[in-house]
C-alpha cells in the first residue's frame, strides 16, 4: 500500500486494518502529512518555562506551541531549524519527536532517586530525567551498542548532566550488579519501529514480521532484567515506538504472568485523556509519530532495598582502595590538588560542596562521580559522571563538559558574545573580551555556557573542542 511518498508492507497493512477497524483509513492517511517536529528545552538552563520562553521568542525566534504532555516541549517549524542556532550547542534544548516525550512522564522522577534509564541512547529520554532530577540522586544511562553509547555520552555531555552514569553493557550484566537498586526503570525497548515510517522512511525497508517476532523476545529479556534491578515499591516504565502488539499488549501480559510481584498502574499523561492502564499515542489521533506505554510497579516497600548492593560496593571500593599502591594514590591527589587550584583561581562556587560524590582518575583524565554509584570495576564506562579536566604536570585543563555544566554567573570571568561571534566561536576562531580579562574564561551566549577560551590582550583564544568545532 502506498500512503504519501511512503510505500507500506502488506503484511503491515493488513495487520493495522485489523488492528484499528473503521480508523484505519485514517491512520493511514496520515502518512501523507508531514512529520512533526519537537525540542524540548533543559531545565538544567533555565530557571523555568517562562524563561525559556521569553528568551528564545528574543535570541531564537522559533514558533514554537506546546506539547500538552510534556511540561518542558514545544512543537516547532520545520522551517525554524533550531538545531543549527548555538543554543543548541550550549545544551539549551533537546530535539526529539513530540510523542518520544511522553514515557519519561509517566515515570514520575523526583530528585535525589536512583533511576536507570536501560536503552538510553542516542539520550533524549536520559536527559528529559535529568532535568527533573536537578542533579540530585544517581542516573545510571545504559547502552549496549558502542557506537551509540558514545553519542549518549556526547548528549549527556552537551545538555550538562553531572549525576549520571553512562555504560556500556548488556543488561543481563547490569542485573547482576544492581539487584534491588533503583527506584525507577525506563525501558524504552528497541523495537521495529514502526512508529519511525514517517520520520525515517527508509526504515520501511528494514521492516518484516520476522524482526517483530525478534524484538519481542529481546524484550522481553530485557524487561526481566529490569525486574531484577527494581526496588520493592519501584516504578517500571515499558515504552516502544512501534504498533505491534506483539511487541505492546502481549509483551506486557507475558511480563505480568511471569512476574506476579508487578501490577499494571493506573496512570494519566498530560492531556492525552483519562486515566489508562496502557497507552497508545496514534499519528491520526495526536501530533506525533506514535508510542506505546505502560507503568507497572513492583510489590513491596523500598526500606532496605539495595541495601546489599551498596554494601557490597563499599566493601569492593576499600578493597580497592588497599590495592592502590601508592604512586596511583598519588597521582590521583596530584589531579586534585591541579583541579583545586584552577577552580580557587577560576570558579566562585566549590564544585565539592555542590556534587556531592567521589574523585577517580581515569590515564590524565580526572571526573566527579556521583556519590551513590556503586563500585563499576569490570563496567564498560563511558561517562564516569562530572569529567572535570585533563591533569598534566603542573597544568589542569578544564573538560569542556565543564563549561557546559556551569552556569555563567559561576565563573569569575567571562565573556557574552556579541552578534555573530557565536558561529565564529563555534568554527574554532578567536573571540574579543575586555581588556582586564587574562586566563582560562567561560564563554557565553544569551547567558548560556558555550565553551571556554583563555583570555590575554583582549583576545580569547579558543578551546572549543576541534572534534565539535561546526560549519554553518
Amino acid at each position: 500500500m502506498t500512503d504519501g511518498n511512503i510505500k507500506l508492507p502488506e503484511a503491515f497493512c493488513k495487520r493495522m486494518q485489523e488492528l484499528l477497524g473503521e480508523e484505519a483509513e485514517d491512520f493511514f492517511s496520515s502518512y501523507g502529512k508531514e512529520r512533526e517536529y519537537g525540542l524540548r528545552y533543559n531545565p538544567l538552563k533555565f530557571i523555568s518555562r517562562e524563561e525559556f520562553e521569553e528568551k528564545q521568542e528574543k535570541e531564537l525566534g522559533c514558533r514554537l506551541s506546546p506539547v500538552p504532555w510534556c511540561a518542558e516541549g514545544y512543537y516547532y517549524q520545520s522551517q525554524d531549524r533550531p538545531g543549527r542556532h548555538p543554543w543548541h550547542e550550549a545544551g539549551a534544548f533537546y530535539i526529539q519527536e513530540p510523542s518520544a516525550m511522553s514515557a519519561v512522564e509517566l515515570l514520575d522522577v523526583k530528585p535525589g532517586q536512583r533511576i536507570c534509564d536501560l536503552c538510553a541512547a542516542p539520550g533524549g529520554k536520559t536527559s528529559q530525567i535529568a532535568g527533573k532530577m536537578q542533579g540530585q540522586g544517581l542516573l545510571v544511562s545504559n547502552e549496549f551498542y558502542a557506537n551509540r553509547a558514545k553519542i549518549l555520552a556526547q548528549n549527556m555531555e552537551r545538555m550538562g548532566i553531572a549525576n549520571a552514569v553512562a555504560l556500556n553493557e548488556p543488561t543481563g550484566h547490569l542485573a547482576k550488579t544492581f539487584p534491588g537498586f533503583f527506584d525507577r526503570i525506563l525501558v524504552d525497548a528497541p523495537c521495529s519501529g514502526e512508529g519511525m515510517f514517517r520520520k525515517e522512511p527508509e526504515s520501511v525497508k528494514e521492516w518484516s514480521a520476522e524482526n517483530v517476532e525478534l524484538c519481542a523476545k529481546r524484550q522481553q529479556e530485557i524487561l526481566c532484567h529490569a525486574a531484577e534491578m527494581l526496588k520493592p515499591g519501584g516504578i517500571l516504565v515499558y515504552s516502544t515506538c512501534t504498533f505491534a502488539p506483539e511487541e505492546n499488549e502481549q509483551n506486557i501480559c507475558w511480563f505480568l504472568r511471569s512476574n506476579p510481584e508487578f501490577t499494571l498502574e493506573e496512570a494519566e499523561i498530560g492531556e492525552v485523556g483519562e486515566l489508562a492502564k496502557t497507552y497508545r499515542l496514534w499519528p491520526h489521533k495526536m501530533r506525533g509519530e506514535g508510542h506505546f506505554l505502560a507503568r507497572m510497579r513492583k510489590a513491596g516497600t523500598a526500606e532496605n532495598a539495595g541495601v546489599d548492593c551498596r554494601e557490597k560496593s563499599a566493601k569492593k571500593r576499600k578493597a580497592k582502595r588497599r590495592d592502590i599502591n601508592n604512586k596511583d594514590m598519588a597521582r590521583l591527589e596530584d589531579a586534585v590538588s591541579g583541579f583545586r587550584k584552577f577552580q580557587e583561581e577560576t570558579l566562585r562556587i566549590n564544585l565539592e560542596e555542590k556534587l556531592a560524590g567521589r574523585y577517580v582518575l581515569f590515564s590524565e583524565q580526572l571526573y566527579r562521580l556521583p556519590e551513590e554509584t556503586p563500585d563499576l570495576a569490570g563496567f564498560k564506562v563511558v561517562r564516569a559522571g562530572l569529567h572535570l579536566g585533563t591533569c598534566k604536570k603542573n597544568r589542569f585543563e578544564p573538560s569542556h563538559a565543564l563549561a557546559l555544566y556551569l552556569r555563567p554567573e559561576e565563573a569569575k570571568q567571562r565573556v557574552s558574545l556579541a552578534e555573530g561571534e557565536p558561529l565564529k566561536y563555534l568554527h574554532g576562531e578567536t573571540v574579543s573580551c575586555g581588556s582586564g580579562q587574562k586566563g582560562w574564561t567561560l564563554v557565553c551566549v544569551d547567558g548560556l555556557s558555550l565553551g571556554w577560551g583563555k583570555a590575554q590582550r583582549q583576545t580569547v583564544k579558543n578551546h572549543y573542542p576541534k572534534g565539535l568545532r561546526i560549519c554553518y
